[in-house]
């Protein structure tokens, strides 16, 4: 006898040394890299994303729309690489979201955005301020949330004690973008002028602030020689007593005391943080796109540690930790690798019945997991809950050549040979099938790498862990299985599960087998009508991108009328406390902590932080759900639950629905929204529909007459000037006090403006001297503007958010949607997918295309390494096979299509291939013998049992931790493990029993690869 393929066992059992040491050196390199290696919730996949931020103090939201924003939008988006520019213009600010495509480098992308700003600065307004980028998202999430408090300091010392110690402390993390303050309060100077008596004085308000501006005065002057020395000059009149101001004189014999008030006070509050009710100052740690969560949450709590020793009269808390999820994720999917690792060594065992037979195979099980650690750093990617999801998988698979391996030497040896032959015959019987099954499932894992959409980009890692799992698996099966066989006298008695029931189970398969082989069309017709069912039932499975998780965070965002000051919205934060607030008390939750006026006065965000899912029965959902129908009765202010998930990918949407509508103008496209809005109502699931731009917002407009301001002198400035101090505040100048920036505002006395016709009142002061009334120069109009107005792809947009019921996939919402908006829409006005749902309908696409070219690519494989059509179209058939298994597994179980679920059925796919090969490939060798195709295909269906049944047993039961797991991301590993446990345990049988009836059929129709040999040597010979 001479099989092909022994070369590489034929070594191996001569020099069992060089096989040992070829494997010890591979779990070397995976210990080694275990080391350097980086661990992350994630793969490093974050899109390049920049923002720009810029404030215009006083601007409404159609100024900075039209004289800010459009402009440096349109100098952004013609920046190389980007993909998608969205802009929100607000009262006094803009921010902008500028996302690249993966390829380009975020330090580059942040400069040449940098570039296109600068060029544009300076045809923006003077009034803007504070124009600059940052690498992160806008308004991104916090990834750590820390709170401080003190029982000593006040809140403004303990604002400047936070901003110049602990902000910091904490910027200097690598990996953090910005820390984000809210509840802090900072000391100012406030003068706050009485206008009645300016007026008796005739004074005006550009008067006292050309005052104010002279209160620092603190400048270098000079140096001279004095000897040996140099000298500094440095002039100083500073004044920061407020007494001292006061005595400031504004001309002869009038002091700005006699006009204004003068003192320190606190800074109008633009937020307010609570923690259990306390008020605190919240620090939310922004990380920076492509960086480490884990690290960041490290390094946070490291400096916690040292803040705590150098100030122990502060409080500290983390309120919210994304790490605590990922920590407690990745050790879950560390037990579940564990427990798949002993189950498997478990099956192996009941089949070959001898502890020491069950460690030939076993042992490609640590040197596959262990030396690919050494290929996922060799590529640059990190241990993460995707590439530790990819082991877990693999645990089944690696074993799966291994036990081919070491079951046909076991069945030579049982036939009489001795240990050392029957290693290399044995192992080089299976030798092509072996390395064909190992191609087929690389053919089918390596394309899940090229996804293009963000949730193909996670599973890049994915897919090469598992190529490179079970390439090394291979290596190791065909030299460590071979070596330590050819060493081991336990192979050649007889054991197991087939000594007795096995034996009886063979018999009854045989006897099963013969007449589906012998009529295979009616096998092949009842497997289609199995198909059939299952295309059927396709319709009933429900899609999303991942399912619903328990995070053990339970988030409520709400959002009051527009123009709702920070007063009303903190009602509104103190209501929902209280529904939160019994979960604290029954010790289900901890930390309940309360951020109003997130990002706007009218926003708010209300969190708890559960206990560690192990000491708790009640889930994150069942809260969320008791939560839901009291939030939809809260009154005054629209809230929703916003909900996150493994994969990052929630975008705006927070867990429901998100679109956008554009259009060429804001009335049109208002006009479209608030129809379509009503209209979405129809749609099954959706609830809180709410349209993001309202124009609610009261605003008084002051229609300037400019001929009659010029006729008078008045100059604009002047105007702009005394407009905002005795509206609202002015930030005049700065003074420093102690090493303190302190701001001076500039405002009027209490209840001087409070109606429009009061405005009317007030004077300004012409170049001529002369102190000209209001209402000489200007008029008043009260109207309803919308507080933000947004942007996408460079055209008007307004925003749609609505709930999704959980009992509804959003699959089901975003097809109804999109039906209704071709329907309903007006022409001139787009609908655009945000969030969860642009994912979900990139990734859907995505994956449709997967499939096709990984079931393409296991054709040309298996065509290439059979040589023969007929024996690639026969395992080709068996496959969709597979996949309607899935289907019937998925609907028995509840499991929706996903992400997760969709990677099970892929690999399923590959697994159908592989035992596939199995058989056809022994079926081949028997018709090269003289077998006609009936017996060839009984005979490899009977050979193949064995070794097909533990493989598939062995990763069917490696699944079963995935669905019995508990604790952190459980819910996704379920969602791969029911697609593995249940729908590969039903496409066993498509395999033992469609496999040779197809073979019976189609191998019929051609001759065997032995006699088409046989013909080609006759042809050459005879050419001779």
């Amino acid at each position: 006898m001479s099989p092909g393929g022994r070369g590489l066992s034929d070594i191996s059992v001569r020099r069992p040394y060089l096989a040992a040491v070829m494997s010890l050196l591979i779990m070397i390199a995976g210990i080694g890299a275990l080391w350097g290696i980086e661990v992350r919730e994630l793969p490093d996949v974050d899109r390049p994303i920049v923002s720009v931020r810029a404030n215009y103090p006083g601007a409404s939201p159609t100024t900075m729309d039209a004289e800010v924003a459009s402009l440096v939008e349109g100098a952004v988006a013609r920046v190389a690489g980007v993909e998608s520019v969205r802009t929100s213009s607000e009262e006094g600010n803009f921010r902008m979201r500028v996302e690249f495509s993966p390829s380009r480098d975020l330090a580059n992308a942040s400069n040449d955005v940098r570039e296109a700003v600068s060029r544009v600065e300076n045809r923006l307004p003077d009034g803007v301020e504070d124009l600059f980028v940052v690498k992160s998202e806008e308004d991104a999430d916090p990834v750590l949330d820390v709170t401080v408090w003190s029982n000593e300091r006040s809140i403004d010392e303990l604002t400047q004690l936070v901003e110049d110690a602990i902000a910091t402390e904490f910027t200097a993390v690598d990996g953090v973008a910005e820390v984000v303050l809210f509840g802090d309060r900072q000391r100012v100077l406030r003068v706050e002028v009485k206008p009645d008596r300016l007026a008796a004085f005739g004074l005006s308000i550009g008067e006292v602030a050309d005052t104010l501006d002279s209160a620092q005065f603190d400048v270098p002057v000079g140096s001279f020689a004095s000897g040996p020395l140099e000298v500094l000059v440095r002039a100083d009149a500073t004044v920061a007593d407020p007494r001292r101001i006061e005595d400031l004189m504004l001309r002869e014999g009038v002091r700005l005391g006699d006009v204004a008030d003068v003192y320190f006070g606190l800074a109008t509050p633009d937020s307010v943080a609570r923690l259990n009710g306390r008020l605190v100052v919240s620090l939310g740690i922004v990380r920076q796109a492509q960086s480490n969560t884990v690290r960041i949450s490290d390094e946070v709590n490291r400096a916690i540690a040292r803040l705590e020793t150098r100030f122990p009269d502060l409080g500290f808390q983390v309120t919210s930790d994304d790490a605590v999820f990922i920590r407690g994720a990745i050790a879950e999917v560390l037990k579940t690798l564990a427990a798949a690792f002993c189950i498997v060594i478990a099956v192996i065992w009941v089949f070959f019945g001898r502890f020491t037979a069950t460690l030939i195979p076993a042992v490609a099980i640590p040197i596959a997991l262990v030396g690919s650690v050494a290929g996922i750093w060799l590529m640059g990617f990190s241990i993460n809950l995707i590439t530790l999801l990819a082991l877990v998988l693999a645990t089944g698979l690696v074993v799966d050549d291994a036990i081919v391996v070491t079951e046909n030497i076991q069945r030579r040896r049982q036939e009489g040979m001795g240990p050392k032959a029957a290693a290399v015959f044995g192992a080089g019987q299976v030798f092509f099938a072996v390395i064909a099954t190992t191609l087929t499932l690389v053919a089918v894992f390596v394309p899940i790498s090229f996804l293009p959409s963000d949730a193909g980009r996670l599973f890049t890692e994915f897919g090469f862990a598992l190529a490179i799992t079970v390439i090394i698996s291979t290596f190791v099966a065909l030299t460590m299985c071979p070596m330590l066989a050819s060493l081991s006298d336990s192979l050649g008695r007889s054991g197991g599960l087939f000594t007795g029931l096995g034996r009886r189970l063979m018999a009854l398969y045989a006897a099963m087998i013969g007449p589906m082989i012998r009529a295979p069309l009616v096998t092949i017709v009842f497997a289609g009508v199995l198909a059939a069912g299952a295309a059927l039932f396709y319709g009933e499975l429900g899609e999303e991108l991942v399912p619903p998780e328990d995070r053990g965070m339970v988030s409520v965002w709400l959002q009051g009328p527009d123009g709702a000051g920070l007063d009303y919205t903190d009602r509104q934060v103190v209501k929902v406390e209280e529904m939160l607030r019994p979960y604290v008390d029954n010790g289900v939750a901890e930390g309940l902590y309360s951020i109003t006026g997130r990002y706007d006065l009218n926003r708010g965000s209300i969190g708890v932080r559960l206990i560690p899912w192990s000491e708790r029965t009640t889930t994150q959902a069942e809260i969320e759900d008791a939560l839901r129908d009291r939030l939809d009765m809260l009154p005054g202010a629209d809230s929703r639950i916003r909900s996150g998930n493994s994969l990052g990918l929630r975008g705006g949407s927070g867990g429901g629905l998100s679109i956008a509508l554009t259009g060429p103008n804001y009335p049109d496209i208002a006009a479209a929204a608030d129809t379509f809005a009503r209209d979405l109502a129809e749609v099954t699931g959706l609830s809180g529909i709410r349209v993001q731009y309202q124009a609610t917002q009261p605003q008084l407009s002051i229609s300037v007459d400019r001929d009659r301001a010029s006729d008078l002198r008045v100059p604009i400035s002047t105007l702009s000037g005394t407009l905002r101090a005795l509206i609202d505040e002015d930030e005049i100048s700065e003074l420093t006090i102690d090493d303190e920036a302190v701001p001076i505002l500039l405002q009027s006395a209490a209840g001087a403006v409070r109606d429009p016709a009061d405005l009317m009142n007030l004077y300004v002061r012409a170049d001529t001297g002369d102190l000209v009334p209001l209402n000489q120069i200007v008029s008043l109009n009260e109207e309803g503007v919308a507080a933000e107005l947004d942007r996408h792809a460079q055209r008007r947009a307004i925003e749609i958010d609505a709930s999704v019921a959980p009992e509804v996939t959003l699959r089901e919402v975003i097809d109804d949607v999109r039906a209704l908006s071709q329907e309903r829409l007006p022409d001139g006005i787009g609908l655009i997918f945000l969030g969860e749902a642009a994912s979900l309908d990139e990734t859907s696409t995505a994956m449709t295309a997967t499939y096709v070219i990984a079931l393409l690519v296991v054709f040309l494989v298996l065509l290439a390494q059979f040589e023969s059509l007929t024996s690639a179209l026969v395992v080709m058939t068996t496959v969709p096979f597979g996949v309607c298994a899935a289907i019937y597994a998925m609907l028995l179980t509840g499991t929706t299509i996903n992400i997760y679920s969709q990677i099970g059925v892929l690999m399923l796919i590959g697994v159908m291939a592989k035992n596939g090969i199995l058989l056809v490939e022994f079926a081949n060798q028997l018709r090269d013998k003289g077998r006609s195709v009936p017996d060839a295909a009984y005979e490899a269906a009977l050979a193949r049992l064995r070794p097909i049944a533990m493989t598939l047993i062995c990763t069917v039961m490696s699944g079963l931790p995935l669905i019995l797991g508990t604790g952190p991301g459980a819910e996704a590993r379920a969602s791969i493990g029911w697609v593995i446990v249940g729908g590969l345990g039903m496409a066993a049988v498509f395999t033992l029993f469609l496999t040779p009836a197809a073979y019976a059929l189609v191998s019929s129709t051609t001759r065997s690869r032995a006699s088409s040999a046989q013909a080609l040597e006759e042809e050459l010979r005879a050419a001779e």
